[in-house]
């Protein structure tokens, strides 16, 4: 089974998480981490970096790895580095997503979510970790 490999975001501010709904494809209108794919020759945070600025047009600031997702999904096997982040400059302009939201790790039991990213909303609703912005 192919492996992809994947950065998300999650970012966090004044205690909330900021999410995105998927805009296209077989999980259209599931909620989600943003982020992307990692390019040959690129870290995962730089990979991180360019996604947001791509899809979102906001910079952020990589703070530190949060978890490690690995998921099958039916064509392949997904490998996703989470990294906790802050906006350094910007506002999210939605370019690839329905709709954004801010947030508690509490409030996004209510959504539905990815299912590789339904593990990283669990892990924060049970850690309760947040970045101070």
């Amino acid at each position: 089974m192919k492996t992809v490999r994947v950065a998300a975001a999650v970012i966090c501010h004044e205690g909330r998480y900021f999410t995105t709904m998927r805009g296209y494809g077989d999980f259209k209108g599931y909620w989600e981490f943003p982020g992307g794919k990692i390019e040959k020759d690129e870290t995962p945070s730089e990979a991180l970096i360019r996604e947001i600025k791509e899809e979102l047009d906001m910079r952020i600031k990589v703070e530190s790895f949060l978890m490690r997702v690995e998921h099958d999904y039916e064509p392949f096997h997904l490998s996703m580095d989470c990294f906790l982040c802050s906006i350094e400059e910007g506002t999210p302009h939605l370019k690839e997503h329905l709709a954004q939201q801010w947030k508690t790790a509490e409030q996004m039991q209510e959504e539905e979510f990815l299912p590789a990213d339904r593990q990283v909303v669990e892990y924060l609703r049970n850690t309760g970790v947040l970045v101070k912005s």
